[in-house]
């Protein structure tokens, strides 16, 4: 996955959205200087984010990093280049150009990030033009005791669940495993061989050990899921013409059998995994706090020892 070698801090949840109530932030996409460069943002007020509102001398910096333009095979060539037609709002070939949010504009050739004005043009450190289509896998179980009993918090009486974590590399923050969707390939597969490069670091495993791992997978990846979240993320890489978009997804694990007996192992993206304890405590990376309380929420979970106000359905 290509991943920046920047770190960002986590999202504050005020400026989170979800697919029920589109209603969008800018905060990260914001972050100057841009993530692994010296390069400036224009400045974008709060008022003046949205498309909508007019602003006739705005003039962003023009950045693309010099690892997107040496052509690797997950970037897109510059628009400009002979041969280069990419088919906007739909699936172009085996990439994905449609968004997760719906038709964006195509402005001059370029396309223009949905939620509004970032202050930079280009891409940044992102190989698309449009929609970079990324999937993170959370895998779930409940926290058990020597006797296999789930273990319940003592302040609000909730079991705890658990979820199976990376340390990332590039900034040592606590992460959900996952990556980028290449070309051609479904989200339920790349949910999949993410989770499996990442958490139990299968492009290191022999063919046969492999072989094993995906048979141990299967009846998890295959049972029942829950779509957390799908669309637009505000991360630090976007820009004016790219921005990233996700499909978080549970994988609940509810007796815990599947789960015993895979061996988890850090891929080359991760430092350390581990099956961590889910609380508010957690400062996680991007929008992953988020991604995991809503997933509490789901399995009437712990999460915060402060009541808060009731909820009433």
């Amino acid at each position: 996955s290509n991943s920046s070698a920047n770190c960002w801090s986590h999202l504050h949840p005020v400026n989170m959205f979800n697919s029920y109530n589109v209603k969008f932030y800018h905060s990260k996409a914001l972050t100057s200087p841009y993530p692994g460069s010296q390069v400036e943002r224009r400045q974008v007020p709060e008022d003046k984010v949205s498309w909508l509102m007019e602003w006739t001398d705005y003039n962003p910096v023009e950045y693309t990093a010099k690892s997107v333009l040496a052509g690797p095979s997950w970037a897109d060539p510059q628009i400009n280049d002979k041969g280069f037609s990419p088919k906007f709002n739909e699936r172009d070939g085996e990439v994905e150009r449609k968004s997760l949010n719906g038709l964006y504009v195509v402005e001059n050739g370029r396309p223009r990030n949905p939620v509004g004005r970032t202050g930079l043009t280009g891409r940044g450190l992102l190989g698309r033009w449009g929609p970079n289509h990324a999937a993170d896998p959370v895998v779930t179980r409940w926290k058990r005791d020597g006797s296999g009993n789930k273990v319940a918090h003592p302040v609000t009486g909730k079991n705890i669940l658990q979820f199976v974590a990376i340390k990332r590399r590039d900034c040592g923050e606590w992460a959900i495993p996952g990556g980028m969707v290449d070309p051609g390939e479904k989200i339920s597969a790349t949910l999949r061989r993410e989770f499996e490069e990442e958490a139990l670091n299968s492009l290191q495993k022999s063919p046969e050990e492999k072989e094993k791992l995906e048979k141990q997978l299967q009846k998890l990846f295959s049972q029942g899921h829950f779509v957390v979240y799908r669309g637009y993320v505000d991360d630090p890489r976007n820009t004016d013409n790219a921005w990233m978009e996700t499909e978080a997804v549970n994988y609940h694990d509810e007796t815990g059998e599947t789960m015993d007996n895979l061996p988890l192992e850090a891929g080359d993206d991760a430092g350390v995994v581990k099956w961590v304890d889910i609380s508010e405590k957690l400062e996680l990376y991007a929008s992953h706090s988020y991604f995991i309380k809503l997933v509490t929420e789901k399995w009437g979970a712990h999460w915060s020892e402060d009541p808060g106000p009731e909820c009433h359905e």
